[in-house]
């Protein structure tokens, strides 16, 4: 390796770690990343970014390089009871952000913005394994980098290594968790014919379902459904392909949509329940994206926490000489803005996937008030985490005033 001394190591060169170190890069600062993968490979993930996701990547300079790896612009919000069309929202004209969701090819994502940060003067190691993370003084990252063990430092470490994070253990953090709800099957479909403008959500709270179709384009989509966790399956390879479209229907998607639909990539299943870190910053080790804070991809928020905590990273380390300070700083706005994505994620989840007599009530009671004035349900998951969620947002939220 050309240098063993870094302003910054991030640990993963993923969306999160290749954000960030484009970003520094491009201020000068001697970036290292380190990533396990040698090629990007498809799996089942979040593969579209809401309002608030894309408007952070813009404010970072990314978004033109997304859009150029195959990014797809879905300026429409159709939503569904079952089968029958709710809402046919305009996007950039009724969020915040006044932009539209962003849907993408993963691993197409990654090349893009990992080829990204090295034109900016990163340095790209792929192949990496890192085994430990040194605190006590300036942190070192020990790694098997080209099959060698190398020990290498840096001002600030971040984990940018998901929900597994293996930076998130070394470095001693504290794991909070929500218990167990919902799982989330996923599939990237080609031969769609659902509308290439818009994203579209259908819901049987009744039986606890959700369906998501996020179009990629050409008639490739991302497919999603969403269950309890008691239901007691998992789907996953291709022989519960079959059962994938059943659930689709039983939420209220139509059947044409999945008439000629052929799978384009692994059928797999994840668990939804929010893991996070309170403060997620300590002695030089700063963790963003999924390695902070997971939350329930139920609602779609993975994507645009992570460039939200990239923004908010770069920003402190700018503001602040001592990056220490900066760190602290990140974490304590981290804290902030997670907590109210968390909140609304929780809320979302009580009106729409709790199912019994209990739930019932609460959506006969809370719904038809949201009819009648809109402001009762905060736009949290579209137009961002940038709202109080007190109390009085909770009593008006499920209709208890």
């Amino acid at each position: 390796m050309a240098s063993r001394t870094y302003d910054i190591i991030t640990i993963g060169g993923g969306l999160g770690g290749s954000a960030l170190a484009t970003a520094m890069a491009e201020r000068r600062a001697r970036v290292l990343v380190l990533e396990p993968e040698t090629r990007f490979r498809d799996r089942v993930r979040g593969e579209a970014m809401m309002s608030w996701g894309a408007a952070e990547a813009r404010e970072l300079g990314i978004y033109d390089t997304i859009m150029s790896a195959g990014g797809h612009e879905l300026p429409w919000w159709d939503s569904y009871i079952g089968p029958r069309r709710t809402g046919h929202r305009d996007l950039i004209v009724t969020t915040v952000p006044k932009v539209p969701i962003v849907a993408f090819y993963h691993p197409n994502m990654q090349e893009a913005l990992i080829e990204a940060a090295e034109v900016a003067g990163a340095e790209v190691r792929r192949g990496a394994r890192v085994w430990g993370v040194k605190t006590g003084g300036t942190p070192m990252v020990v790694a098997e980098i080209g099959g060698r063990e190398t020990e290498i430092r840096a001002r600030l470490v971040v984990g940018a290594d998901g929900r597994a994070s293996i930076v998130r253990s070394l470095g001693g953090f504290h794991v909070q968790r929500d218990p167990d709800q919902n799982l989330i099957a996923g599939v990237l479909l080609d031969d769609i014919p659902a509308s290439d403008s818009a994203a579209h959500h259908w819901l049987n709270s009744s039986l606890g379902l959700a369906t998501f179709i996020f179009p990629q384009g050409h008639g490739r989509a991302r497919a999603y459904v969403f269950y309890q966790t008691k239901a007691g399956y998992r789907l996953s390879g291709g022989t519960d392909m079959t059962r994938f479209v059943e659930d689709s229907l039983k939420s209220g998607a139509p059947a044409d949509h999945y008439s000629k639909a052929k799978a384009a990539g692994p059928l797999a299943t994840f668990d939804g329940a929010a893991a996070w870190v309170e403060h997620p910053y300590r002695d030089g080790v700063a963790l963003i994206g999924d390695a902070a804070a997971a939350s329930d991809p139920t609602w779609g928020q993975g994507l645009s926490l992570t460039l939200r905590d990239v923004r908010v990273l770069r920003d402190q380390l700018l503001r602040h000489e001592d990056w220490d300070k900066a760190g602290h700083a990140y974490a304590e706005e981290h804290d902030r803005y997670y907590q109210v994505a968390h909140t609304m994620e929780s809320w979302m989840t009580q009106m729409f996937m709790e199912m019994g007599p209990e739930a019932d009530a609460r959506r006969a009671r809370a719904l038809p008030l949201w009819r009648e004035d809109r402001t009762r349900q905060p736009d949290v998951l579209l137009s961002g985490p940038d709202q109080r969620l007190d109390e009085a947002a909770h009593r008006r939220f499920f209709g208890e005033e």
